[in-house]
């Protein structure tokens, strides 16, 4: 598969995982704060910094959708680089150990994230 087309992939199933991840620890929180509107929980999820692990994720796919959006064109050393970087993400291998915890954590309890989680590894060997 050209580097281009995986990162695409990637980024794509990066983007679910996300959304995975975002939607168990929303579960989470409402469970002992009570439910919240979704403009609620936007501002919770950007000002709480129990969240701002999640940051990692929303930042690599903003920064793959702007790389996508260059007008001079991808280089294939921006590719490479953030392929790179979701493997280095997926493979849990961010020193933040409180990250790894947390992600670690949403993988070991929710199916849809493991497997997403396992989908992309295996795009990484």
């Amino acid at each position: 598969m050209e580097n281009v087309e995986k990162l695409k992939n990637a980024r794509n199933l990066l983007l679910k995982l996300h959304k995975v991840m975002i939607d168990f620890e929303r579960e989470l929180h409402e469970a002992v704060h009570g439910p919240l509107t979704a403009g609620q929980f936007l501002n919770v999820l950007i000002e709480n910094e129990d969240f701002a692990w999640l940051r990692k994720f929303s930042m690599l796919i903003v920064e793959i959708d702007e790389m996508f959006d260059l007008k001079d064109g991808i280089t294939s050393d921006l590719v490479d680089a953030n392929l790179a970087k979701i493997s280095e993400l997926v493979e849990m291998r961010e020193e933040d150990e409180y990250f790894r915890a947390k992600y670690r954590n949403v993988v070991q309890q929710h199916s849809d994230a493991a497997s997403l989680q396992s989908e992309l590894r295996s795009m990484f060997g």
